[in-house]
């Protein structure tokens, strides 16, 4: 091999390796630092797009979540509601009931009918019960979307309480139990409402939990793989730097030739 002065190859190679080798441990320290194996879009330019788009449909699917929660929250809140209207309406049947006694005089019905009168405008009252600013009763349909596009929706179908409990009258029983009739389906339409809105929102969660599990193989560094890659380039840049030092002294044989 000849002995040169001007180009030193050796320590050219060797300078090439080490700036690979410190280029791949500055790498591997960004990931393990960041906890995530794509540090600049040139990484993984691919992975990067799908994980944005999968990232992007996660955080849709939780906030369709979270309006489903809402709409379960004020279903909760109405049939509360109607629950109460419940009760009023056993209480003026028992009255209505209590009406017919022949053993009452006029005064004892004129009590009974105080009390139902009440009971009336107290349920009238509930028919105006709104859950942040918005109608329970005698409103349009709602629609509430169910997956993270809404493309899929389930209709929350208007409750008019007021028409469903005005007619009760305490000399006529049968109003009262139809009302209660009335009640108890608008009740089992808000059940079956409540029922739809839980699935759809589990499948939500399910499909967040598993978009996000996704965005993560393509994203999260794996810790114990990438450490082991940290040890590696750490030990490739001090053999480099080592070897590059002897590669610059190599040339230094070309002066004892000229001594």
């Amino acid at each position: 091999m000849s002995v040169v002065i001007n180009t030193n190859f050796a320590a050219t190679v060797a300078a090439n390796n080490l700036a690979a080798s410190n280029e791949s441990l500055q790498k591997s320290l960004n990931r393990l630092s960041s906890g995530t194996k794509i540090v600049n879009p040139a990484d993984d330019a691919g992975g990067l797009a799908v994980s944005m788009k999968l990232t992007a449909a996660a955080r849709r699917s939780g906030a369709a979540a979270t309006n489903i929660g809402n709409a379960v929250s004020l279903l909760q809140t109405q049939d509360g509601v109607m629950k109460v209207a419940g009760k009023i309406l056993d209480r003026m049947g028992e009255l209505s009931t209590l009406a017919t006694d022949p053993t009452k005089n006029t005064d004892d019905t004129a009590n009974y009918s105080l009390e139902f009168t009440q009971l009336q405008t107290e349920l009238a009252g509930l028919a105006d019960t709104q859950f942040n600013g918005n109608s329970l009763f005698g409103g349009s349909d709602l629609t509430v979307g169910t997956n993270e596009d809404s493309s899929q929706f389930a209709t929350l179908t208007a409750i008019d309480l007021l028409t469903a409990t005005s007619a009760v009258d305490i000399g006529t029983l049968s109003t009262i139990t139809d009302a209660i009739k009335n009640l108890a389906t608008d009740r089992a339409t808000n059940g079956a409402a409540q029922s739809v809105l839980g699935f759809a929102g589990e499948v939500l969660t399910v499909n967040k939990t598993n978009l996000e599990a996704a965005s993560s193989r393509i994203m999260d560094v794996d810790v114990a793989s990438e450490s082991t890659q940290l040890a590696r380039f750490n030990i490739l840049v001090q053999a480099g730097t080592a070897m590059l030092s002897q590669a610059n002294q190599s040339a230094q044989s070309a002066l004892k030739l000229l001594q």
